[in-house]
């Protein structure tokens, strides 16, 4: 299968090195801030900055794994992994005032993460739907079916590009918001600022990762059409 083209990781391959240098920072500042302690925990950070800006319907929650954090808009709740939830330091209390963040945008309706909302679906119908309609174009020949997966696909880069500003976007109101509620005094928030900014990568990794991969899913379309 094309998946398997050696010629594909050398057309995403710094797209992988982004990511795998993103996820090195992640964890390596992550463990940093880990080591600075906070008065409040991450639960109480989420918690201090919803109440404050008069979202107390919306949930502050844990979730299992490591680094899992993360809010659902359709259930108005914000899920902290263990970590991050119970723990006292600038690590925890900066990714928890990123999902804060997150809640804020919703509740003030930031125009990006509405799209998101909807491009969600669509993306994760393209990502499934779209490759399977590419690889059995190709299989069988049916150019026009493998165009429909490209097509597909495309709502996959739609979602990377448009989620890139909301997270840079949260990223920015937990750094403020931080420091406005006295959680973090601004000569410690260089920490945060370094979890959060090595986070941000992880997305301009993947949002890389799926333009490069469009553009090897139009070539090798376009060169099989032209065949």
């Amino acid at each position: 299968m094309f998946i398997f083209d050696p010629i594909y990781l050398i057309f995403v391959s710094p797209a992988i090195i982004l990511a795998l240098w993103a996820q090195f920072r992640v964890r390596s500042t992550y463990a940093q801030a880990r080591q600075i302690p906070t008065r409040l925990s991450g639960a109480e950070t989420a918690r201090l900055i919803l109440d404050s800006a008069g979202l107390t319907d919306v949930g502050v929650d844990v979730t299992p794994g490591e680094l899992t954090d993360h809010y659902s808009p359709g259930e108005r709740i914000i899920r902290l992994s263990p970590e991050v939830y119970r723990g006292r330091s600038l690590a925890s209390v900066g990714i928890a005032a990123h999902e804060a963040g997150h809640a804020l945008q919703h509740a003030f309706g930031y125009a990006p993460l509405m799209i998101t909302q909807i491009a969600y679906p669509a993306a994760n119908f393209g990502s499934s739907l779209g490759i399977l309609a590419l690889l059995i174009g190709l299989g069988i020949g049916l150019t026009w079916l493998a165009w429909a997966g490209v097509y597909l696909f495309s709502a996959v880069v739609v979602f990377q590009v448009v989620n890139l500003p909301v997270e840079f976007n949260a990223s920015r109101r937990a750094k403020q918001l931080l420091v406005e509620r006295g959680i973090v005094p601004p000569e410690e928030m260089p920490y945060v600022n370094r979890v959060l900014n090595a986070a941000a990568w992880t997305y301009v990794a993947a949002t890389l990762q799926a333009i490069l991969t469009l553009l090897y899913y139009l070539l090798l379309v376009s060169s099989r059409d032209r065949e």
